[in-house]
């Protein structure tokens, strides 16, 4: 089932830090690593993350399985 792009942008953008976005699209690994670099430095690092969410949001446009984000 396609996967809503909206959603996918709203998850990255208030919670991109944490990865949800990719948990959501099925991008798991991108996911865990996103979320460990957060925990890990105890949020230092987590407005790097974020920027990695946003160039996300600008580049990703399939899920995990290769189908399209509806809008």
């Amino acid at each position: 089932m396609p996967k809503s792009r909206l959603a996918y942008i709203l998850l990255a953008v208030f919670l991109g830090s944490l990865g949800i976005h990719n948990f959501y699209a099925g991008y798991t690994g991108k996911a865990i690593a996103q979320l460990l670099i957060t925990l890990i430095s105890f949020g230092f690092l987590s407005l790097l993350v974020w920027i990695w969410a946003i160039v996300e949001i600008c580049t990703v446009t399939k899920d995990a399985q290769g189908v399209d984000f509806i809008n």
